[in-house]
Protein backbone atom coordinates (compact mmCIF):
# COMPACT_ATOMS: atom_id res chain seq x y z
CA UNK A 1 0.00 0.00 0.00
CA UNK A 2 1.49 3.40 -1.48
CA UNK A 3 0.72 7.03 -0.03
CA UNK A 4 0.42 9.92 -2.15
CA UNK A 5 0.73 13.44 -0.34
CA UNK A 6 0.58 17.21 -1.43
CA UNK A 7 0.64 20.51 0.48
CA UNK A 8 -0.87 23.43 -0.96
CA UNK A 9 2.36 25.23 0.00
CA UNK A 10 3.90 23.78 -3.18
CA UNK A 11 0.50 24.35 -5.43
CA UNK A 12 -0.07 27.50 -7.52
CA UNK A 13 -2.77 29.38 -6.83
CA UNK A 14 -5.46 29.94 -9.48
CA UNK A 15 -7.95 32.58 -10.17
CA UNK A 16 -11.58 31.07 -9.21
CA UNK A 17 -14.08 31.09 -12.00
CA UNK A 18 -15.89 33.94 -10.72
CA UNK A 19 -12.94 35.68 -9.30
CA UNK A 20 -13.70 35.56 -6.11
CA UNK A 21 -10.58 34.15 -4.52
CA UNK A 22 -7.93 31.66 -5.55
CA UNK A 23 -7.35 28.05 -5.54
CA UNK A 24 -4.59 25.25 -4.67
CA UNK A 25 -6.17 22.11 -6.06
CA UNK A 26 -4.72 19.41 -4.39
CA UNK A 27 -6.14 16.89 -6.35
CA UNK A 28 -8.36 16.24 -9.39
CA UNK A 29 -9.13 11.79 -9.21
CA UNK A 30 -8.90 9.99 -11.02
CA UNK A 31 -8.02 12.13 -13.90
CA UNK A 32 -7.77 15.95 -13.83
CA UNK A 33 -10.27 16.65 -16.90
CA UNK A 34 -12.83 13.95 -15.60
CA UNK A 35 -12.99 13.96 -11.55
CA UNK A 36 -14.86 12.01 -9.02
CA UNK A 37 -13.02 13.84 -6.40
CA UNK A 38 -11.71 16.92 -6.28
CA UNK A 39 -9.96 18.54 -3.17
CA UNK A 40 -8.18 22.09 -2.86
CA UNK A 41 -8.08 24.98 -0.30
CA UNK A 42 -9.36 28.12 -1.81
CA UNK A 43 -8.78 31.77 -0.11
CA UNK A 44 -12.25 33.81 -0.76
CA UNK A 45 -11.28 37.44 -1.21
CA UNK A 46 -14.55 39.10 -1.76
CA UNK A 47 -18.30 38.80 -0.90
CA UNK A 48 -20.29 37.00 -3.32
CA UNK A 49 -21.53 34.07 -4.98
CA UNK A 50 -19.29 30.59 -5.26
CA UNK A 51 -18.96 29.36 -8.62
CA UNK A 52 -22.15 27.09 -9.87
CA UNK A 53 -20.67 23.41 -9.99
CA UNK A 54 -24.80 21.50 -10.87
CA UNK A 55 -24.35 17.87 -9.86
CA UNK A 56 -21.27 18.51 -7.28
CA UNK A 57 -21.57 17.47 -3.72
CA UNK A 58 -19.13 20.26 -1.42
CA UNK A 59 -18.18 20.01 1.34
CA UNK A 60 -16.05 23.36 3.11
CA UNK A 61 -14.36 23.93 6.38
CA UNK A 62 -13.06 27.27 7.45
CA UNK A 63 -8.89 26.63 8.11
CA UNK A 64 -7.70 30.53 8.73
CA UNK A 65 -9.37 33.75 9.06
CA UNK A 66 -12.64 34.64 10.96
CA UNK A 67 -14.90 32.93 8.26
CA UNK A 68 -17.63 33.08 6.35
CA UNK A 69 -21.48 32.50 5.84
CA UNK A 70 -23.33 30.66 3.90
CA UNK A 71 -26.65 30.00 3.60
CA UNK A 72 -27.00 32.30 6.89
CA UNK A 73 -24.65 29.47 8.21
CA UNK A 74 -21.75 30.79 10.12
CA UNK A 75 -18.73 28.98 9.17
CA UNK A 76 -15.44 29.25 11.37
CA UNK A 77 -12.18 27.42 12.48
CA UNK A 78 -13.12 24.47 14.26
CA UNK A 79 -16.60 23.93 12.97
CA UNK A 80 -16.98 20.36 10.65
CA UNK A 81 -17.12 20.79 7.01
CA UNK A 82 -20.48 22.45 5.50
CA UNK A 83 -22.25 19.95 2.94
CA UNK A 84 -23.88 21.33 0.40
CA UNK A 85 -25.12 20.91 -3.17
CA UNK A 86 -22.51 22.83 -5.69
CA UNK A 87 -25.56 23.97 -8.04
CA UNK A 88 -26.27 26.31 -5.72
CA UNK A 89 -23.87 28.52 -5.95
CA UNK A 90 -24.83 29.68 -2.43
CA UNK A 91 -23.62 33.77 -1.71
CA UNK A 92 -20.42 33.91 0.70
CA UNK A 93 -20.44 36.72 3.00
CA UNK A 94 -16.89 37.38 4.76
CA UNK A 95 -16.81 37.77 8.58
CA UNK A 96 -13.92 39.85 8.92
CA UNK A 97 -11.60 40.08 6.30
CA UNK A 98 -9.81 37.32 3.85
CA UNK A 99 -10.85 33.18 5.05
CA UNK A 100 -8.73 30.05 3.33
CA UNK A 101 -11.03 27.21 3.40
CA UNK A 102 -11.00 23.42 2.47
CA UNK A 103 -12.93 21.98 0.20
CA UNK A 104 -14.05 19.15 -1.02
CA UNK A 105 -16.03 18.29 -4.57
CA UNK A 106 -17.62 15.04 -5.24
CA UNK A 107 -19.53 14.38 -8.23
CA UNK A 108 -19.76 10.45 -9.02
CA UNK A 109 -20.09 8.12 -6.15
CA UNK A 110 -20.25 8.28 -1.98
CA UNK A 111 -17.88 10.18 -0.22
CA UNK A 112 -17.80 9.53 3.91
CA UNK A 113 -15.63 13.11 5.49
CA UNK A 114 -15.36 12.70 9.30
CA UNK A 115 -12.99 14.30 11.54
CA UNK A 116 -10.89 11.35 13.46
CA UNK A 117 -7.20 10.68 14.91
CA UNK A 118 -7.53 6.77 14.30
CA UNK A 119 -9.34 4.71 11.66
CA UNK A 120 -9.45 1.48 10.50
CA UNK A 121 -9.40 1.81 6.56
CA UNK A 122 -11.98 0.30 5.04
CA UNK A 123 -12.24 -1.92 1.66
CA UNK A 124 -12.63 1.17 -0.65
CA UNK A 125 -10.45 2.81 -3.94
CA UNK A 126 -9.79 5.62 -2.12
CA UNK A 127 -9.13 7.12 1.05
CA UNK A 128 -7.25 10.52 1.98
CA UNK A 129 -6.52 12.67 5.04
CA UNK A 130 -6.40 16.46 5.17
CA UNK A 131 -4.57 17.99 7.44
CA UNK A 132 -4.74 21.75 8.99
CA UNK A 133 -2.07 22.20 11.70
CA UNK A 134 0.38 19.18 10.31
CA UNK A 135 1.23 16.15 12.00
CA UNK A 136 2.25 12.29 11.54
CA UNK A 137 0.29 9.59 9.78
CA UNK A 138 0.88 6.28 11.15
CA UNK A 139 0.10 3.16 8.90
CA UNK A 140 0.81 -0.43 8.96
CA UNK A 141 4.62 -0.22 10.24
CA UNK A 142 5.33 3.50 8.38
CA UNK A 143 5.35 6.65 9.73
CA UNK A 144 4.69 9.60 7.56
CA UNK A 145 4.98 13.84 8.35
CA UNK A 146 2.61 15.96 7.09
CA UNK A 147 3.14 19.73 6.55
CA UNK A 148 0.36 22.23 7.23
CA UNK A 149 -2.49 22.56 5.19
CA UNK A 150 -1.55 18.49 3.56
CA UNK A 151 -3.24 16.04 1.86
CA UNK A 152 -2.48 12.61 1.98
CA UNK A 153 -4.48 9.45 -0.16
CA UNK A 154 -4.04 5.88 -0.86
CA UNK A 155 -5.67 4.58 -3.80
CA UNK A 156 -7.18 0.52 -2.89
CA UNK A 157 -5.73 0.79 1.09
CA UNK A 158 -5.28 -2.41 2.26
CA UNK A 159 -7.52 -2.90 5.53
CA UNK A 160 -5.13 -1.90 8.53
CA UNK A 161 -5.34 0.92 11.13
CA UNK A 162 -4.17 4.27 10.42
CA UNK A 163 -3.11 6.80 13.61
CA UNK A 164 -3.19 10.65 12.91
CA UNK A 165 -1.77 12.51 15.44
CA UNK A 166 -1.12 16.37 15.18
CA UNK A 167 0.78 18.65 17.00
CA UNK A 168 -1.95 19.69 19.62
CA UNK A 169 -3.23 16.15 20.99
CA UNK A 170 -6.14 17.93 22.21
CA UNK A 171 -7.26 19.09 18.62
CA UNK A 172 -6.18 18.11 15.39
CA UNK A 173 -7.84 20.06 12.41
CA UNK A 174 -7.65 16.97 10.49
CA UNK A 175 -10.58 15.02 8.00
CA UNK A 176 -10.41 11.61 6.62
CA UNK A 177 -12.27 11.46 3.59
CA UNK A 178 -13.79 7.91 2.18
CA UNK A 179 -14.75 7.79 -1.54
CA UNK A 180 -16.56 4.77 -2.96
CA UNK A 181 -18.50 4.09 -6.00
CA UNK A 182 -22.08 4.56 -5.90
Amino acid sequence: MSWSKVSAADVQPQAWMNKGGLTRELLAWPHAHDWALRVSVGRVERNGPFSAFPGVHRWLAVVKGAGLRLFDWPQSIGDEPLRFDGGLAPEAELIRGETEVFNVMERRGNLEVESASHVLLPRTPWVGLFTVEGGLLEHGHRAMPLAPLTLAWCEAPAAQSCVFTGPDATSSHAWWLTWSPD
